[in-house]
Formats: structure tokens, sequence, C-alpha cells
């Protein structure tokens, strides 16, 4: 399997560090609102991933955080902090913010057919384990403290900004002018390894010992302890969005590896933005469009997986009601034509080279848009075997994540059910169609609609369906 690192900036051959065996490391979300589609791209992309891996023979130990405390609203450590954002909100306390947003997030998680990780972290759990990797930064000298907190130094690590393409001397030279809360701060670049609990976050509700005095960790900690704690240092592969490329993967490379002395993670992989016509989707504007919102205008949170499945993780998605109505069709549309290969009459089974051009796809960095093609161009291929179609089917499907055969057998019970009167008016249609005479057929599929059914026409077939609420 060729994977893109962004890291190194080009496509690599995976190489496990333990045989057949892939330590995989996700940012999880930080639990202070509901995950917006944007987000749920990026975890949609890393269960293809970590599907795919599986699919193509490997044993995978998946790792994802729950970021539960330390992030502030500016990712460079700056701003209110975020759940206790939340908590003023809602009026709740930060603890009842993040049990219910964590909830949240897994039933998002859920619907959309994305597995839950082999291991799953909250910060909170693993305090002793970012202190201790703090301890270890100060001991090696990458530290300075200030009356605000404990920061690290970046222009003592000459690699800082190797993934991000910038020099450490562009990361240094951002201009003094800006707004910088703690004026102790040495490089605007430097960043929070533990927040004390002093001036604006006096009051800070979740808070520990440390040897730098009572307070949190900051954000960027606890991946690396995380990740080290659960997966080794290095291990396979670390994912996220492209929003963490900049600073938080930035920061969790430098420190780990200013801790440690090892590298964290071998190869990094990026999922590009979900983008409106109007710009990407920020939490911060309160600019963002839910899963239930796509739930309650009708569309099922399939969809939306297959709308992700159609652009490669590294393109940006863009993202319209009408491009969602699309996805839908197609997605129906695929459904149904699995549905008539469940009625074709099984014939002799032969080879085929669908499994190896699928196997190809998802190997070459996972080009999921192709991937897919093939599913299309199986389902259409009228001279190979219904049963082995749909054993092939299934497989891939393990890859996907659409619920193809399940959906396709709820389909067919709903056409088994439709009633006599209306597969009558539907028969009458298609002939009055079939005469030209098209104002009576137009009646009778008025006649439907108030019924609640509607007649999508086929080449020369037509299926009855019932009407979305």
């Amino acid at each position: 399997m060729k994977l893109y690192n962004t890291l190194t900036r080009k496509k690599e051959t995976l190489e496990p560090i333990k045989k057949n065996r892939v330590g995989f490391y996700s940012c999880g979300p930080t639990v202070y609102n509901y995950a917006h589609i944007g987000n749920l791209r990026t975890y949609i992309f890393t269960d293809v991933l970590s599907r795919s891996l599986e699919f193509t023979g490997h044993k995978v130990k998946h790792v994802m955080n729950i970021t539960d405390v330390g992030h502030l609203t500016s990712d460079a450590d700056q701003g209110e902090d975020k759940l206790e954002k939340g908590a003023k909100r809602e009026g709740k306390t930060v603890w009842e913010i993040a049990k219910f947003y964590e909830k949240e997030f897994f039933k998002d998680a859920n619907n959309l057919n994305i597995k839950k990780p082999s291991k799953v972290v909250r910060a909170t759990d693993t305090i002793k384990d970012q202190i201790k990797l703090i301890e270890q930064i100060v001991k090696n000298g990458y530290s300075y403290e200030t009356e605000k907190a404990l920061y690290f130094d970046v222009s003592k690590f000459k690699n800082y900004g190797k993934l991000s393409g910038q020099s450490l001397e562009e990361k240094l030279s951002c201009s003094r002018d800006e707004v910088v809360e703690d004026k102790e701060k040495k490089n605007c670049a430097d960043f929070a390894l533990w927040m004390k609990r002093v001036g604006k976050h006096k009051n800070h509700v979740m808070h520990w010992p440390s040897s730098w005095g009572d307070g949190f960790p900051g954000w960027h900690i606890e991946c690396s302890a995380i990740s080290a704690k659960y997966l080794g240092q290095p291990f396979d592969i670390h994912s996220g969005g492209e929003d963490h490329i900049g600073t938080h993967h930035e920061n969790e490379i430098a420190q780990s590896k200013a801790g440690t002395g090892k590298d964290l993670a071998n190869i990094w992989i990026h999922t590009r933005h979900l983008v409106l016509e109007k710009g990407k989707m920020a939490k911060s504007t309160g600019d963002f469009i839910t899963l239930q919102t796509v739930i309650d205008k009708g569309f099922d949170p399939l969809v939306y997986r297959y709308l992700c499945l159609t652009a490669h993780y590294r393109s940006p998605l863009k993202f319209s009601w009408d491009n969602l109505e699309q996805a839908r069709n197609a997605y129906e549309n695929l459904i149904e034509l699995i549905v008539n290969i469940e009625k074709e009459k099984p014939n002799q089974d032969e080879v085929s080279d669908y499994e190896q051009q699928f196997c190809d796809y998802i190997s070459d960095d996972i080009d999921m848009p192709q991937a897919l093609a093939v599913v299309w161009d199986l389902v259409k291929d009228s001279e190979f075997s219904s049963k082995r179609k749909l054993e092939i089917i299934k497989d891939f499907d393990k890859v996907l994540g659409l619920d193809l055969i399940a959906q396709a057998h709820k389909l067919s019970k709903e056409q088994a059910t439709i009633p006599k009167e209306i597969k009558k008016l539907a028969d009458e249609r298609w002939e009055y169609r079939n005469a030209k005479e098209f104002d009576k057929a137009d009646d009778i599929r008025l006649k439907l609609a108030n019924k609640g059914y509607e007649i999508e026409d086929k080449d020369n077939e037509f299926i009855i369906k019932k009407i979305r609420k």
C-alpha cells in the first residue's frame, strides 16, 4: 500500500514496524459542541483508511483521543478554554459538556458507519502520562517557564516547521505586534506545555498539581502522550485534518522528539477541508452544519458518507444541498441495481479482475473515487454471475461502509409490500405513457403522490417508491 506522507510530500510504500500490524493514531474531537460535517469528513476518511488497511491484510490498532481539557479557542494558546466556553453557553459544568458531546460524537459516528477505534482515550484520563512527558522535555532543555505557563521553546528545535514546509526562521518571524496574552512568551510560535491556574485561568475548573504549579496541560501534549503510551514510539501512521498541519501536528512532532529523542510517527496523513460556497465551516463563528441538520432535511446519513467517497481525501470537497441530492440519487440508484441483481437467475461463476482493480485503487493512496467506479462497473456488468457479484459487493462494502446489501434487502422488502391498488395505478400510468397520453399519465402520477408514492422511470421499466418525508 502506498500513502501520501505530508512530512516528505510524496507517496511512500507502507512498511509497518511490526509485520502486517499497523499502529495508527488519529486526532479525535474536542467535545465542547457538535461535530460539523466538515469534521465528520475527516473521521469518515479515518474509518475508510482503517478499513482499507484491514482489507489489504493488515491487523490495525487504531487509537484516538478525546480532547476534554486544554484546547483554547485559538490553537496558539490564546482565548478561552473551549470546554468552559461550552459550559457557559449551556449553563452546564465542563464535565457535563464533555460527557454530552462525546456521546453525541459517537452517535454521529455510528450513524455514518464509522467503526469505533481499538482504543479511545480521554485527555483527562492521561494527565500523569502528559506530566511525565513534559518533565522529560524540561529535563532535555527545550522549555522555559513564565508566571503564566510552561512553554516549549521552538527555537531550540532545529527541524520545527518541516511538516508545514516552513523554515524555523519563518515560524519565528511572525509579528510581535500580534496579540500575545503572555508578555513573557519569547516567540509567538512557542506553545504551552502546561497552563498555570493564574490570571484569566485562575478559576479553571479542571486542574491538577504539577512541578510548575496547579494547572492543566496545553492542548498539544495529550496526543504525544496518548499515542506513545498505546502504540509505542515511533508508530506507523498519524492522521488528522489539514488544519492540524501548521500548529498541532507540528507541535506534536517537536515535543515528542524533544522528550524521547525518537520520531513520533513514520507517515503523516491529512484530509482536506470540506467547503461551502462561501468558504469552510467554523464552529467559532457558529456557521456550521451538523449531521442532524442533514437528517432533518430528509437525507440518510450514509448518503453523506457516499458523497465523501466521491472525492479523494487530498482534494477539497465542495458541499451544497444540490451536491448531496445528487449523491442521494446515485446511492439509491446503486442500491436499486443491487436489488435487480438479487432478482437475476444465478449463472455460471467466472473469474473477474474487479477485486484486483478495487484493491489496486485503495492501495494507491486510498483512491476511493476510482474504487467506487469499480463498484458501478461491477453492478452494471450484465454478463457476470449474479451470485458472484453479490459476494464481491459485500466484500467491497467492508471498505465502503455503505450497507449496500442491507439497504438492498430493505428496498426489496418495501417493494414487496406496495399495495395492489398502487401497483395497478402504476401499471395504468405506464400504459398511458407508452401510448403517449402524457396528460393521463401525469394525472395518475399526481394521484400516486397524494397516496405517498412516486414513480421513477427506467429504460424499459419503472420503479415504485415511497415518497421520502
